[in-house]
């Protein structure tokens, strides 16, 4: 589809509320985590209003090397609502620091390979013996049990091992790993809900505990009921591209103009409704697709059907038609369609928020999620840099002097 030329669709603008307040006010989440899961886990708490407080060290969270044209996309989008403090965690005054950031806190987070956080003195015996009542979630490629505890834990090797990707893609080429860290968002989103399941029951009962929350077994958990399937069928799965062995007709179809259109018929009636529209009604009664387990015996002949009869269409007219008609099927896109979309723009699941290193001043970003219709998420600050809250959380906590004699001493930092 030619998109050149075409005006990009004004999005809600809008501006960080220092003041503003959600449901998680007056939560305080200790964030050692780095990269994406941890970071994510905790931006769903921050957009509802925690306080979260990133320790960083000397060179920042390994989030913030991420950049596009020299700008910290990922880390200002992820890190949003968030502050920022930098300590040199190998000086034992500053481990000492976050214990006493962790006594008053109802969270802390971390991604350390396990083991790590014990030699440090942070271990969970530490932490909730200071602070009984506090939630720790650990977020590590494995889990902090097990036989591959001390592997490394990066995404792509958990979409491999979890069965993502030998479900990805086509049968005839190779796996196909995710274009994105899937495994980290599904942990960080999992992580969320977990975090707040432990915070519930501490609230309760006075009492804390440990969220062992691995990077594989969020994704793997998200492909049910493949291993009961197996179990029944002795079938491996094979890929099927965007095909489904469940219903059919399913997968991606290319108009007359170049675009591509997602379709799924995943009841009866909307296989009839589409034959009707594209004008093949005797079709419905076909014995060989009357039925869904008859159409997925026979899909090479009516996917070649549909397949035909869309690529004789242009897209515009195809998803009016389609519409019209009551088809399930929609558009897929890309990003820079979505910046052009309506849709993303009234819904405001893209905002823009003022931002002087962007070109135009102004970054795009992902609206919050999810929508509560009392307690919204909230934008209260940008992304912070680098140790920019060292003397406004720090300062309380220390004193002014003790403060300046650990700046002074290199456990406070201001970072790179």
């Amino acid at each position: 589809m030619e998109q050149q030329g075409k005006p990009r669709q004004p999005k809600r603008r809008r501006s960080f509320d220092p003041a503003a307040r959600g449901a998680l006010q007056g939560v305080r989440v200790v964030d050692l985590s780095r990269l994406v899961a941890g970071n994510m886990l905790t931006k769903v708490l921050a957009d509802h209003g925690a306080e979260v407080v990133k320790v960083e060290p000397p060179a920042g969270d390994s989030l913030r090397a991420w950049k596009v044209g020299g700008i910290e996309t990922a880390w200002k989008t992820c890190c949003r609502n968030k502050r920022s403090i930098c300590l040199d965690l190998r000086k034992a005054e500053a481990v000492a620091v976050v214990k006493r950031l962790a006594a008053d806190a109802a969270m802390f987070v971390e991604s350390f390979r396990p083991g790590v956080l014990e030699e440090m003195g942070l271990g969970p015996e530490e932490l909730l013996a200071i602070n009984p009542a506090l939630v720790i979630v650990r977020v590590s490629g494995w889990g902090q049990t097990g036989p591959y505890r001390h592997k490394p834990g990066f995404g792509t090797l958990v979409e491999g091992y979890a069965g993502f990707a030998a479900l990805n893609g086509f049968a005839d080429r190779e796996p196909v790993l995710p274009p994105m860290f899937m495994a980290d968002a599904y942990a960080g989103l999992y992580g969320a809900s977990a975090a707040m399941i432990a915070l519930w029951h501490a609230k309760a009962t006075g009492q804390g505990q440990v969220v062992d929350l691995s990077l594989f077994e969020p994704i793997f958990a998200v492909l049910e009921p493949q291993m009961a399937n197996w179990r029944i069928s002795g079938q491996v799965k094979p890929r099927t591209g965007s095909r489904s062995t469940n219903t059919a007709p399913r997968n991606a179809y290319r108009t007359r103009d170049g675009g591509w259109l997602s379709l799924s018929t995943s009841t009866q009636a909307v296989f009839v409704r589409l034959m009707h529209s594209i004008g093949r009604p005797e079709l419905v009664d076909d014995p060989r697709f009357r039925t869904n387990p008859d159409r997925l015996a026979n899909i090479e002949v009516i996917d070649g059907v549909i397949r035909d009869a869309i690529a004789g269409m242009d897209r515009a007219d195809a998803l009016a038609q389609f519409d019209r008609d009551g088809v399930t099927i929609g558009p897929i896109m890309d990003v820079s369609e979505l910046d052009q979309d309506a849709y993303i723009a009234e819904r405001e699941a893209l905002i823009e928020v003022p931002d002087d290193d962007m070109p135009d001043g102004w970054l795009p970003m992902h609206g919050e999620v999810p929508r509560l219709s009392v307690t919204p998420g909230i934008l209260r600050n940008p992304a912070p840099k680098l140790g920019a809250d060292n003397d406004a959380l720090l300062g309380p906590l220390l004193g002014v002097e003790e403060l300046a004699r650990l700046r002074a001493a290199g456990v406070v930092q201001h970072g790179a």
